[in-house]
């Protein structure tokens, strides 16, 4: 892909709607030109931010920007709360966050509103 692309995705905080962020993530990651290895790495970064995002404004709307090139994606999921709670052990968004930092090229977490900003890039 020779240009930036932008994708935007609105969603309820519902488990039931992870695999379609997922599947979006995968299509998304495709058009930048990854390989089926990173295509997966996205997938499962774009279901944990899914989980972090979901666990900590459950009864939310998710806004989630993917920006596409050749060099890889950048997304950022929006919440609706202010803070990020103190994540417990055990917490499903604390083992998310372990993952993100883990898989991620990039990752940081904002406030006001809570925001995951995340790059994952391609390995061309």
């Amino acid at each position: 892909m020779s240009n930036s692309s932008t994708v935007k995705l609105e969603v309820a905080s519902s488990p039931e709607l992870a695999r379609l962020v997922r599947m979006t993530a995968a299509n998304v990651a495709a058009l930048s030109g990854m390989s089926v290895d990173r295509i997966e790495d996205m997938r499962m970064v774009a279901e944990e931010a899914f989980i972090f995002a979901s666990s900590i404004d459950p009864d939310g709307v998710l806004s989630i920007a993917f920006d596409v090139d050749s060099d890889g994606v950048s997304m950022v999921f929006t919440t609706g709360v202010d803070s990020i709670p103190t994540l417990e052990e055990g917490d499903p968004a604390a083992y998310a966050d372990l993952i993100l930092g883990a898989v991620c090229d990039s990752y940081e977490k904002l406030a006001s509103p809570v925001r995951l900003s995340l790059e994952v890039r391609t390995d061309a």
